[in-house]
């Protein structure tokens, strides 16, 4: 059985003065919720993880855990490129209450497609919730291999993929030769390609502005309606393009911030965005009736 089906958000982390800005986190959740997200994903890429201490990560993934009340999923990202200290991020989200781990392939030191295998393997030998790979090479210098996915499918709690890839070869590889793989969208342009070849859903950075949009393609696809899912596809492209214009996720919180949803607080090395990017968000969004 999938994790979910349909548009999963990975969550913006608001900040206030440098620190986790719970009530906001809070509001960000129920929005969500009330727009019909079918999964919380937190402490992902557009989350910040790079810059949350362990304890952090712990503890926003067991607030988010609490405040869902098991109305969807909770999807923690316990990634990195040091094995021992991902069993140790991933025990914790384990023990915090996540339903599942998002877990990104290791990057700078990397390794290869063996290596891959080993590294997923020793991981989910010591937890028992399932995990969902995410491949990013852009980020991480990196691929999963279709045929690599394959053989980590072979471990009894690695169920799916994140697949941001933005190679639609190495995508419909993945779809043809894993054909019982929870395969996720993880670029928000490929929404609706991906599922025309069978995949389960999004896990999406624009979700976090347009939630009900997001969580509708899905539905609208899922439906037969592919007509509507297309259309909204292609109206959300001009969100899209803005919100990756700089480094993820600058924009997004920008955005947010003008919306009124959370603060654009950023933590370094991330910095706020540049002033035409941000006359550019404030049209973007008008032009979608947002703003």
């Amino acid at each position: 059985m999938s994790i979910f089906t349909g548009a999963g958000t990975a969550i913006v982390t608001p900040f206030s003065d440098g620190a986790v800005d719970y009530p906001a986190l809070s509001r960000l959740i129920e929005r969500q919720l009330e727009a019909g997200t079918d999964a919380i994903v937190v402490c992902g890429t557009t989350g910040e993880a790079s810059t949350l201490t362990g304890a952090e990560k712990r503890d926003v993934t067991a607030f988010a855990v609490k405040a869902v009340a098991g109305r969807v999923p909770v999807i923690a990202g316990s990634g990195g490129n040091n094995t021992a200290a991902v069993i140790e991020a991933s025990l914790a989200a384990q023990d915090a209450g996540a339903d599942a781990l998002l877990i990104v392939t290791p990057y700078y030191n990397k390794t290869t497609q063996r290596g891959l295998i080993a590294h997923y393997a020793a991981v989910a030998e010591r937890v028992s919730i399932p995990i969902i790979v995410y491949n990013v090479p852009s980020r991480t210098g990196l691929n999963v291999a279709p045929a690599t996915m394959r053989e980590l499918l072979k471990l009894p709690n690695i169920v799916g993929i994140k697949e941001a890839s933005g190679n639609i070869e190495q995508i419909v590889g993945v779809a043809a030769l894993c054909p019982d793989c929870d395969l996720y969208a993880g670029n928000d342009d490929h929404v609706v390609p991906m599922l025309a070849v069978g995949a389960k859903g999004v896990i999406s950075t624009i979700g976090n502005i347009v939630p009900q949009e997001m969580h509708d393609m899905c539905a609208a696809f899922f439906a037969g309606d592919i007509e509507k899912a297309k259309q909204i596809q292609f109206e959300l492209l001009p969100l899209w393009r803005a919100a990756f214009c700089e480094v993820n996720p600058i924009p997004t919180k920008a955005m947010m911030e003008m919306l009124g949803l959370c603060g654009g607080e950023l933590r370094l090395p991330l910095v706020s965005a540049a002033q035409e990017n941000m006359e550019r968000f404030a049209q973007v969004l008008k032009d979608l009736g947002l703003l």
